[in-house]
């Protein structure tokens, strides 16, 4: 017999124990709902993703820099390590700047070998007249001027027996003429009533004489006897205390000093380099820097002009390619000699 075919209400109640008894609730209900998307219109909804995006890549970003973090940190040390200001160099030694001394004259007289006193003379009278005229000017000048004067007063003698202001008007050129005259025509009667007319060859004999210092009297025992003898004049004592040779600004401590230096043998040459290189390249106001050979063992290079073609318009004399400071320079020269008085010196 064919059950009867059941009713609405007898449905929905056995479906419902169905569902109860394997605990699915609403199945159909449900899986309609999940498929259902939301209204698009939905500002908070979009919000709520966006935000949820944002915060995983925030968190994505986090993690990336968190493990980049060892290397940047290893950077910043390196960084930090490099720019951390250099430690002062220690003070040089006594051992070290006399070894620096020692090869600055080595390497000038490569530079100079031609390097010689730059007053004209023909005996020890003459160089010790020149160096005497020669303060406070310069040798070129000195140069120009004592060729009329020796022609006019050859001897102590002679010099001495002249009339002042004849003596006067022929150095002129010089400068401090009425000083100088009274210097050399004193020195010239003292050669000739104490010395015979003869140029004493002693340093303690020189130094008495009218106008004759340390420096006057080592260039003529150098120069015209043979004596090694150290000149401290502006351009060495410039360039001493540039090399850190010595602090000191007085001529006699600064010649000691330089003394203990070098071996005694090297004193007059050692001069004549030094006064070379202060002429030529080391100036007073403007050293040339950048056309010095021995900028490597300066410690006061950039004090003057350092781009190479500038330094070299800023050369004197031979290195310049211009006429040196004698009128009769010495054989191996390699400057042109100089102008007489009033000629052009171009």
């Amino acid at each position: 017999m064919k059950a009867a075919k059941e009713t609405g209400p007898a449905k929905e109640a056995k479906a419902a124990r169905a569902a109860k008894a394997t605990g699915a609730a609403k199945p159909v209900k449900a899986a309609k709902v999940a498929k259902t998307p939301k209204p698009a219109g939905s500002a908070k909804g979009a919000g709520s993703a966006a935000s949820a995006k944002a915060a995983g890549s925030a968190k994505g970003s986090a993690a990336s820099a968190a493990s980049k973090a060892p290397t940047a940190s290893k950077k910043a040390s390196t960084a930090a390590a490099q720019a951390k200001p250099a430690k002062p160099a220690k003070p040089e030694s006594r051992l070290a700047m006399v070894r620096r001394a020692r090869r600055i004259n080595r390497e000038l007289a490569e530079v100079f070998p031609y390097a010689h006193p730059e007053l004209d003379f023909r005996s020890p009278f003459e160089l010790l007249v020149a160096t005497v005229l020669s303060a406070q000017t310069t040798d070129l000048r000195v140069n120009q001027t004592t060729p009329a004067l020796f022609a006019k007063y050859p001897t102590p003698e002679d010099l001495a027996a002249a009339v002042p202001e004849e003596v006067e008007e022929l150095i002129r050129p010089t400068g401090f003429f009425r000083a100088k005259t009274k210097s050399i025509m004193g020195l010239a009667a003292a050669l000739r009533d104490d010395f015979g007319g003869e140029v004493p060859g002693r340093l303690e004999d020189l130094v008495k004489l009218p106008g004759v210092g340390r420096k006057t009297a080592f260039v003529v025992l150098g120069n015209a006897f043979g004596v090694p003898g150290i000149t401290v004049d502006t351009h060495f004592m410039r360039l001493v205390r540039r090399w850190r040779w010595t602090e000191s600004e007085d001529p006699v401590k600064i010649e000691a000093e330089v003394a203990t230096i070098f071996p005694k043998s090297e004193w007059t040459m050692l001069s004549h380099r030094v006064i070379f290189h202060g002429r030529r390249i080391c100036h007073a106001r403007k050293p040339a820097c950048g056309a010095c050979p021995i900028t490597h063992l300066c410690p006061s290079y950039g004090e003057g002009e350092t781009d190479p073609e500038k330094a070299r318009k800023l050369l004197k004399y031979e290195m310049g390619g211009l006429p040196g400071q004698r009128l009769d320079p010495p054989p191996g020269y390699p400057g042109r000699p100089a102008p007489p008085l009033g000629a052009n010196s171009g």
